[in-house]
């Protein structure tokens, strides 16, 4: 009875191997999951109030993974806020102040089937399942406090923004896996918008024109010039025999 239980099961069960590469440090899934939780963070903040102020970013305590793109994205938002970024204090009306609480990802894996089995003899039934679930979620905590940079009196009582991105992948009998999360949103999104009309391809051929500005020599001793006039010099003969010409001093 316990043969023919094993034998309909694996009947039942179809399996597949998944395989997981990566040819830089970290996974290019890894860094939209972290990049993805900061958009979202920062979406979160109304960065409106610094419109039409010189504005200075202290981000000396935004120490995390990615930290270029954490800056980065806080000035983008300041600047669409219509502030004018100034790259020192003394030049600014307003301060404001970023921190990381958080900025990194976790894993986490959950199946539904028969672990692994190990017999009496050294004989092991290998792990089956049935349905599983792999999930990796990215968390970014940003905090924000302003000042005003003369008075140091704060504006408001800034505040943490905490936003979460993730990636599923489902597998029913071995069979997917079936995606999921809000990276899979962003990147199907992101693959239906067009390119800008306006912007010309970079050609396949490399091939250049002469400058229009530039003179080009002639073998006849004239210079052509761009504006296609010329400029001929006259021939030792023909200025010799106009200085010695009997001709009155009008018709000269």
């Amino acid at each position: 009875m316990y043969r023919l239980f094993l034998l309909t099961l694996v009947c039942l069960t179809t399996g597949c191997t998944s395989t997981k590469t990566t040819n830089t440090p970290r996974s290019a899934k890894e860094q939209m999951l972290v990049s993805n939780a900061v958009d979202q963070s920062l979406d979160k903040v109304d960065f409106r109030p610094f419109a039409n102020r010189d504005v200075f970013l202290n981000d000396k305590y935004i120490d995390c993974v990615d930290k270029s793109y954490v800056i980065s994205s806080i000035r983008h938002r300041l600047l669409r806020g219509g502030a004018r970024l100034v790259s020192k204090e003394e030049e600014a009306d307003l301060v404001v102040e970023a921190r990381a609480g958080a900025v990194g990802t976790h894993s986490q894996e959950a199946y539904v089937g028969i672990p692994e089995i190990v017999l009496p003899g050294m004989v092991s039934l290998p792990e089956m399942r049935l349905m599983e679930r792999n999930n990796q979620k990215g968390i970014a905590k940003i905090g924000l406090v302003a000042y005003d940079a003369k008075t140091r009196v704060p504006l408001g009582a800034g505040g943490m923004s905490l936003a979460e991105s993730d990636d599923s992948n489902y597998f029913l009998l071995g069979v997917g896996p079936y995606q999921g999360g809000s990276i899979n949103k962003e990147l199907k999104e992101g693959k239906k918008v067009k390119g800008a009309t306006n912007i010309q391809k970079i050609p396949q051929s490399v091939a250049f024109n002469a400058p229009a500005s530039s003179p080009i020599a002639d073998p006849s001793g004239a210079l052509h010039l761009a504006s296609g006039q010329e400029e001929v010099k006259p021939k030792p003969d023909e200025k010799k025999s106009a200085e010695v010409s009997d001709a009155p001093v009008w018709a000269k």
